[in-house]
């Protein structure tokens, strides 16, 4: 598997507040990118692959609610996840 619970440990303590704090929006917000990454890739190589392309539409929108929760919450640590991560908005 692409995502191995060493790797979501690495995300989570590089952009969380540590490793065990999986629940932290700027982690989990980092992993949903990197999945979309993923799936966008695979969706170009497999473009009828429909069960894939509405995960990534879900991924996309767990993503956007996250992002748009943490600009209501503290929008100095959005703006640092949305700079750190090179995500447009």
């Amino acid at each position: 598997m692409y995502l191995t619970s060493e790797k979501k440990a690495e995300f989570f303590a590089k952009y969380g507040e540590s490793a065990k704090n999986t629940g932290s929006a700027e982690g989990q917000i980092a992993m949903f990118s990197f999945r979309i990454a993923h799936l966008t890739g695979h969706l170009k190589e497999n473009r009828k692959d429909f069960n894939t392309q509405r995960s990534l539409i879900n991924l996309v929108g767990k993503r956007r609610r996250l992002l748009d929760y943490l600009k209501n919450k503290d929008i100095t640590r959005y703006r640092a996840i949305v700079k750190e991560l090179g995500l447009r908005r």
